[in-house]
């Protein structure tokens, strides 16, 4: 039996729904049946989160999310993902609290960053994901350097996730920022980008990129994917 995967989601649902699709194809396109993993879902109220980020307040924010993700494992969820970037900055507070395995997006995002031999990369995502350590210091542990848009660069990409990515719009003339800003990293010496908030990829694709993308929403669920499927005596890792 495939262990039952928990996705905390909500923050926000158009990449939660990306996490669904992509575990549920991925395992029939692999394996040609229906025999993917069960998943729960529990979606927050993500005004409270964004109201929590805005003034700092991020214990509230882990007892919140600790609390779901106990709710998802009272429901019989064996491990449990954060289907967010930027609420990994209380990740380790979250796993203290939750008996059972979290799978971070940070170590998945890193594991490939490694297995493709790219040393520096551009980060981008909410202002809180590239202006807080925790992404950066999980990256550095790998080996990896990372580098950041200029703060006024970061200000308008926060925009435009929370007021367009995170409500479903696509806008042409955003993606032509992301991707001015993108070129501009990589001649800092930038290898490759990490799209390092969940909402990214709906707007910025591989095709557009110069440089190689890490789409850090499909390398979690495809993490998730892979340890609900790998044996239970198999070594543990990623969050156990």
């Amino acid at each position: 039996m495939h262990r039952r995967i928990g996705i905390l989601g909500g923050m926000s649902p158009e990449s939660t729904a990306v996490y669904y699709e992509h575990i549920t194809r991925t395992y029939t396109g692999r394996f040609g049946d229906y025999g993917y993993p069960e998943i729960l879902i529990y979606s927050v109220n993500f005004q409270k989160f964004v109201e929590w980020q805005r003034a700092g307040r991020w214990r509230e924010a882990a007892l919140e999310m600790a609390s779901a993700l106990n709710r998802l494992r009272l429901a019989g969820a064996e491990f449990g993902l954060i289907a967010t970037n930027t609420m990994h900055i209380v990740f380790d507070e979250v796993q203290q609290a939750v008996p059972m395995p979290l799978l971070s997006i940070v170590d998945a995002t890193a594991e490939a960053i490694r297995a493709a031999g790219v040393h520096s990369v551009g980060l981008l995502g909410t202002v809180f994901t590239m202006r807080e350590r925790f992404f950066r210091d999980g990256l550095a542990a790998a080996g990896v350097e990372v580098l950041t848009p200029q703060p006024d660069e970061q200000d308008q990409m926060n925009q435009v996730i929370y007021e367009q990515l995170c409500r479903g719009q696509i806008l042409d003339e955003s993606r032509r920022l992301f991707l001015g800003i993108i070129e501009r990293l990589q001649h800092k010496g930038a290898q490759g980008i990490v799209l390092g908030c969940t909402e990214i990829p709906l707007l910025v694709q591989p095709r557009d990129s110069p440089l190689p993308v890490f789409n850090t929403t499909l390398l979690h669920a495809e993490t998730a994917l892979a340890y609900s499927l790998r044996p239970t005596d198999a070594p543990a890792k990623l969050g156990e």
